[in-house]
């Protein structure tokens, strides 16, 4: 046995309902090393991951920590015995605090058994002033960020004197200055002997942060060394389970004489963004580029209803319109896939066809009737389509892959008769094949489709590839403009950083 492995899993099997999710698979784990766990969804990283963290207790397999036989029955029990995950789907409790989120369960104690309040925010003040966080310990969850929740969970973890902190996509909603801190504090956990083990979708976090890597695809175990003995090309191809040589497919640019469908003009919210104008023709990809916070979705959010605008015209097929709701954009002909798909995107308790139905019940029940047959045969017919993979339209969405997942918000606006569709990160936290998968759809949906579709997204190479026009924002403002001929990262960079050091 080596001293240094601190878990080790052989021969894991588990099975769910007419899936093998994980097929004999082998892990082994290092005190003191950052190890990078990587694969498509549905892989069964995250699967392996609950096994090893308590939430999945009915497998085949051995688990070993330290040299001794586990099997937690539950997350307390892997908990108490040194493992932490930070997952993915954020749960905060939105009314508590930040010192009580984080303390949750784990409060120190006076006296023996009463909760020491004063300790508890004295402990948190430090940590966050580790992690270099500029919000307190007395804020609560619900006036927090999205990013920020992210971070208190990360705290969270380092709070247990954890010998393991599994993170799942844990950047995924961070800025670049926030990750930049997170490595450097998993780095520091590294050196104190922790071991991490590091799920994410971006490769170039793993070959930057990680010093092993094993990698996983359709439940089996494909490859594990150390980081330094495969390149960028290996580990996605033995992800994917093929040759990747292009994920961009070819954007053709929309014909000479195509219809302007949407236009914008001087929309302001007070605070949030200003004078932004700009237009989409039928065909189009017009992409928004920007750091987070530069205004992007807040913008799309008011086209699409979700909230209101103080000035400006949103004009639709030459007919201004004045949209309230959601409902009143999605019956004009607009749709938006919003940027957290766990939140707004779909409902995981209900099946595929029920969050398809949900969006397009004045199509599907018109008189408060649900046209169940027709709805069924749409949905199966959409799901066939862009290739949703799945056991039918019956099964409920939170069981399925994260770019799966993706597929179900797309698809729910793909039985409509669309003109404009707004689509905010529709690639975060999915893996490369997905993302190919859903790049072809974005290039079907303008291409053959005619609808224009409006990109946001904080990854530099998607925009600018899948883009034929972009724009850069800025503290609320359209700061430059680009064509697919004239556009570099670089360009968009300096417009942007030009004017931040402006403000």
């Amino acid at each position: 046995m080596d001293r240094n492995v601190i878990v080790e899993m052989r021969n894991i099997r588990k099975e769910f309902p007419g899936i093998i999710a994980l097929d004999h698979v082998d892990f082994t784990l290092k005190k003191g090393t950052i190890h990078g766990l990587l694969g498509e969804n549905g892989a069964g990283k995250s699967t392996l991951m609950k096994i090893l963290s308590g939430t999945y207790p009915d497998y085949a397999g051995e688990v070993r920590m330290n040299g001794e036989p586990v099997h937690f029955k539950a997350e307390r029990d892997a908990l108490d015995a040194g493992i932490s995950i930070v997952a993915q789907e954020l749960h905060p409790i939105m009314e508590l605090t930040v010192a009580e989120n984080i303390y949750l369960g784990n409060e120190p104690r006076k006296l023996g058994c009463f909760i020491d309040f004063k300790k508890r925010r004295e402990l948190v003040k430090e940590q966050l002033a580790e992690f270099e966080l500029s919000f307190k310990e007395d804020d609560k969850m619900k006036n927090l960020t999205v990013a920020k929740w992210q971070m208190v969970e990360i705290v969270k973890a380092t709070t247990r004197n954890s010998q393991v902190i599994i993170m799942d996509e844990p950047t995924s909603a961070l800025t670049d200055a926030e990750t930049m801190v997170l490595f450097d504090r998993i780095k520091q956990l590294r050196d104190s002997g922790i071991a991490i083990v590091y799920i994410s979708h971006k490769l170039e976090e793993i070959y930057k942060l990680c010093d092993e890597v094993t990698v996983l695809c359709d439940g089996k175990l494909i490859g594990t060394d150390s980081i330094d003995k495969f390149d960028m090309p290996t580990l996605i191809s033995m992800m994917v389970g093929r040759t990747v040589d292009e994920i961009y497919p070819p954007i053709d640019l929309p014909k000479e004489d195509s219809q302007e469908i949407l236009q914008v003009k001087g929309l302001r919210r007070q605070g949030v963004f200003e004078d932004i104008t700009f237009s989409l023709k039928k065909g189009e990809i017009l992409g928004f580029a920007g750091m987070m916070g530069a205004g992007r979705s807040e913008v799309m959010r008011a086209i699409f209803g979700l909230d209101r605008y103080d000035a400006g015209e949103v004009i639709l097929e030459g007919q201004k319109m004045v949209i309230r709701s959601p409902r009143e954009a999605i019956v004009s002909g607009i749709g938006m896939v919003t940027e957290d798909r766990m939140v707004y995107g779909f409902v995981g308790g209900r099946s595929i066809k029920d969050n398809i139905i949900l969006p397009n019940f004045d199509k599907y029940a018109p008189l408060l009737f649900i046209k169940d047959k027709k709805a069924e045969e749409e949905a199966e017919h959409i799901c066939r389509e862009i290739n949703v993979k799945s056991s039918g339209t019956g099964t409920q969405v939170r069981n399925l892959s994260g770019g799966n997942q993706q597929k179900v918000v797309l698809a729910k606006w793909l039985v409509r008769n669309m003109k404009v569709l707004i689509l905010d990160e529709p690639t975060r936290g999915i893996d490369v094949g997905a993302k190919q998968e859903i790049y072809s759809l974005i290039k079907k949906l303008a291409e053959e489709n005619g609808l224009g579709i409006i990109l946001i997204s904080s990854e530099m190479p998607e925009v600018i590839a899948m883009s034929h026009r972009i724009y850069a924002m800025e503290g609320g403002r359209i700061v430059g403009e680009f064509s697919k001929k004239e556009v570099t990262a670089n360009k968009i960079m300096e417009v942007i950083i030009k004017k931040g050091e402006a403000v």
